[in-house]
């Protein structure tokens, strides 16, 4: 008998690892399932607005192993569990990426094909304000074809940090845009 494919087994668990996951005060922002031998790897990618630590880790994966041993009949034997959170180059694809992006310098590849280096300022839900030189402007997360946060060694310039904090009123988390009128979480 042969064994589902993979994309299935993970349709199957994401239901459930997301909950256990959001019920341990995180994000689900991933899962795959693969063949490794005889065994399968489950990689669970997870995320929070104030980042992922260490312990948060080891918490994390003592609940979702609780949640797959309870449904081991859907993996069909032994696995190996990685629960890691996402690298620095992963792509920003949803509002509370760019939320969490707040104040970093980020690569923009537009739908048209420009390419932009920005400074993260207040994101909402439809929309982003970015800081393009001296420039602000806002993006609509549909002309967004990339992004991805870039690594900084130093701190950014403060003037600029000031630019984006009067943009959004002075708030220190991102606020909602100007034609959302639920506010981001």
């Amino acid at each position: 008998m042969s064994s589902p494919p993979r994309g299935e087994i993970a349709a199957q668990l994401e239901p459930v690892v997301a909950e256990a996951v959001e019920a341990a005060g995180f994000d689900l922002e991933g899962l795959d399932v693969q063949q490794a031998g005889r065994r399968r790897l489950v990689k669970v990618v997870v995320d929070a607005d104030d980042g992922v630590g260490l312990d948060d880790i080891a918490d994390t994966s003592r609940v979702v192993s609780e949640v797959l041993d309870a449904h081991e009949h859907v993996l069909e034997g032994s696995y190996t569990l990685e629960v890691t959170s996402p690298g620095v180059d992963r792509p920003l694809t949803k509002p509370r990426h760019w939320q969490r992006a707040k104040f970093r310098k980020v690569t923009v590849r537009l739908t048209d094909g420009t390419q932009l280096a920005v400074r993260v300022g207040a994101a909402g839900q439809t929309s982003v304000q970015v800081l393009v030189g001296t420039e602000l402007r806002t993006l609509q997360y549909t002309e967004v074809e990339r992004a991805t946060v870039e690594v900084e060694f130093q701190q950014p310039p403060a003037e600029e940090l000031a630019t984006l904090e009067r943009a959004a009123g002075g708030t220190s988390r991102a606020g909602s845009d100007r034609d959302n009128t639920e506010e981001s979480k």
